[in-house]
Order: structure tokens, then sequence, then C-alpha cells
């Protein structure tokens, strides 16, 4: 089905997929990794008054703002609220999907009264949200107090392992890391030869990401394809199974310096500005993936 984009207002044409890249490219510039942004801290980005948490794009849009807090509003919802945004604040955008209303005609080419419209061609909106620390005169009480997390990371890691449906085998018998999709199987290094256990996890997180594509998971393309080394399937795979382990780092409480040479930054800057696509694909797969190894049906904000 075709994807296009609409305009917010009804006036004017936004190419939302280019707003968002651009976003995105322009951290990139200044060195920082949006999707390698913790949100352990600050808890996992939500909307304040549905309590769903955001998903997608729009986790790496919001997680990566770097507030003390990670709640959000739309504009509409602190107007009803009977707050108001302080003055210079601007808003955060948030992307979701709509669709067009396409009529059913009869036979003869003409439009039945009383028939229902059906979804029509999917397409790219958008809207603005603003973090609490943005607002004032908001309700006292509205803002939850942010939990303290006593989790053990490294009992966290091997919680989340072994909850992994249809987990692959995992093997200790080679010195690379690797997953195997013609023989469904990870290799490790031995963890003894990693700098620490969050780095052997973070690893293992990484692999265990790209076995979510296999064909009796979620049958993702850009591992089944077996691509070469530096093609678009490849770049694409590679771009999931950092933005998936990320995601997991984070939900296990893993504290892993982030190292952001320059050569990396680079090779992932050339992606985003030959295809402003790239990005969406990449953490919407990533999101499905990790919802698969963490075993949870959700409900999201977009």
């Amino acid at each position: 089905m075709q994807e296009t984009t609409q305009p917010t207002n009804g006036t004017a044409t936004k190419d939302v997929y280019a707003l968002v890249n651009e976003k995105i490219i322009a951290q990139l510039e200044k060195g920082t990794v949006p999707w390698k942004k913790p949100w352990t801290e600050a808890g996992l980005p939500r909307n304040c008054i549905t309590k769903k948490p955001y998903r997608g794009i729009n986790l790496i849009l919001l997680a990566s703002l770097g507030y003390e807090h990670n709640w959000f509003l739309s504009f509409k919802q602190v107007n009803d609220l009977k707050g108001k945004v302080k003055k210079g604040e601007h808003g955060h955008m948030v992307v979701f999907w709509n669709y067009t209303e396409q009529e059913q005609k009869s036979e003869d080419g003409t439009v039945p009264t009383d028939t229902p419209k059906e979804k029509g061609k999917p397409y790219l909106r958008y809207y603005q949200v603003f973090n609490v620390a943005q607002c004032e005169n908001l309700p006292e009480g509205l803002v939850p107090m942010t939990e303290e997390r006593s989790i053990e990371p490294i009992k966290a890691c091997e919680g989340i392992i072994k909850g992994i449906p249809n987990c692959p085998a995992i093997r200790h018998k080679e010195a690379s890391a690797f997953y195997d999709p013609l023989r469904d199987i990870i290799n490790m290094p031995k963890q003894k030869t990693f700098s620490s256990d969050a780095a052997y996890y973070g690893t293992l997180f990484h692999e265990l990401v790209h076995s979510t594509g296999h064909r009796t998971r979620l049958h993702r393309a850009s591992i089944l394809d077996m691509a070469e080394f530096g093609s678009e399937p490849y770049s694409l795979e590679e771009l999931v199974a950092e933005i998936g382990s990320c995601y997991l780092q984070s939900y296990a409480g893993l504290d892993i310096p982030v190292e952001n040479s320059t050569a990396y930054v680079q090779s992932w800057l050339k992606k985003l500005q030959d295809d402003k696509r790239f990005i969406f694909t990449a953490s919407s797969a990533a999101q499905k993936a990790t919802d698969y190894i963490l075993d949870i049906q959700t409900e999201y904000q977009s």
C-alpha cells in the first residue's frame, strides 16, 4: 500500500519524513547518536494523561531530549488541564499514522447511501508535545513520582534471555560475536573476554535482535536476504540491531559507556542523508524486535 504524507492543518503539505530526518541528522552532526541516549533515569517517554509509553521513532525523538522526567502533554491536554506552556518554549514533534477514507461504489459507479467508508491510503502526520518542565500551572500530583529503580542489571539481562519465545541456541565456540540465520544460532566470545559483564550482554542483545528476523519469528527481509557487507539491507539490519540493543540495555538498566567515533557518526549520517525513510524503517523494526524479545503486547502511544 502506498504511503503518503499529509498536511497537519489542511493548508500546506509537510514532508514529515524529511522533518523528522532533519532532526536526527542535526543531532548526529553535533556528535550525538539519539538512539544511544538512555532513559533509565528519566524514565521511558510517556504521555502524562494516558500513561502510555511512546514507541518507535517517537521514542528516539523524545528520549534524546535530555529532560529530567520524560512525561509529555499535547497543547490541547495542557489547556484542558487549565495549565499553560511557558513563554518561549517550543513543542517537540511526535508522528502518527492516519488513513484517507474511501467511499464504496456500487457496480454502476455510484456511491450507495448509508454505506460506511473504508480505510484508504496511510499517511504520516505529526503534532507537537511539551515536556512537563515546559509547562506551568499544571494540577498538583499530575506527574507521578519517579520510582527508584532497584533492579540488578545482570540479573535483569538473564531474565530477558530466559523469557524470549523460541530463543535461538547461544554458543560460545568462536572468538567473535555473530548470528547465523541459516543454522539459527548465536555465537558469542566467552564472557570473561569482555571488558565487563555489561559489555557482554550489550553485544548479546545486538545479536538477539538480529535473530528476531528469522523466518520462524518476525520474518524480517533485511536478515533473510543475507545481504553483502555495506549494502542497503545490511546497513538497515545493523541499525535495527543497534537500536534494538539500546532499547534492551535501557530496559535492563545497563550502564555501557557510549563511544561515538567520527567514522561511526559519519556512516549513519550518510545513510540518513541518502534515504529520509531509513530511520523510520529501522526504528519500527527495532521496536517490533524488542517487543518480541520481551514477549510483551502492550498498547503504545504513536
